[in-house]
């Protein structure tokens, strides 16, 4: 074990958080309500995390950065772009988080194969969109699936999210469970 010293900030100004940072994980921004879904938090998370990845590019920029705020398709690409234009983007320092997406596929695929979830790995490509997920079930070593088996179990790990955000209520979305 390494020993490790974790602060906490709040506000506006992140300055004192970033300053020697090695690793820098963005997690805000609004959550999804009922009828919404990632793109809509577009325009609100979108400033956000320019914001943050500002301050960041000023403060600490060699960090590793790790982005967990929806929608992560396009608030990476939006890190991406601010960093390049800081002049200090590094492509193996910036990455989405989308391991919600694996863990859903292997409890499911768990669940429907009477197997337990820490012994499957379901790849999972395409980033944190509904639209662009995308579970290889085809990669899982020693299971197989029937035609229809694929179809349903695709079609739910694209819509879980959906489905916590619907049975919240406007509750909220998974954002406690996304790291």
């Amino acid at each position: 074990p390494t020993a490790v010293n974790i602060k906490g900030f709040s506000g506006e100004d992140a300055t004192p958080a970033l300053k020697g940072a090695d690793i820098v994980l963005i997690s805000a921004g609004v959550a999804r309500k009922p009828g919404m879904d990632r793109s809509d938090l577009f325009n609100v998370n979108a400033g956000i995390v320019r914001n943050l990845v500002e301050q960041i590019a000023r403060t600490c920029p060699k960090a590793l950065i790790g982005i967990i705020t929806n929608p992560v398709n396009t608030t990476v690409a939006i890190a991406a772009e601010v960093l390049k234009k800081a002049g200090v983007y590094d492509k193996n320092k910036l990455f989405g988080i989308t391991t919600l997406d694996t863990i859903r596929s292997n409890t499911f695929v768990a669940e429907l194969k009477g197997k337990q979830p820490q012994d499957i790995e379901v790849p999972v490509i395409g980033g944190h969109s509904g639209v662009t997920i995308l579970p290889l079930l085809s990669q899982i070593p020693g299971i197989s699936f029937t035609e229809q088996e694929v179809i349903d179990l695709t079609k739910r790990i694209k819509n879980e999210g959906t489905e916590v955000v619907e049975a919240k209520a406007g509750g909220g979305s998974t954002t406690l469970s996304m790291g």
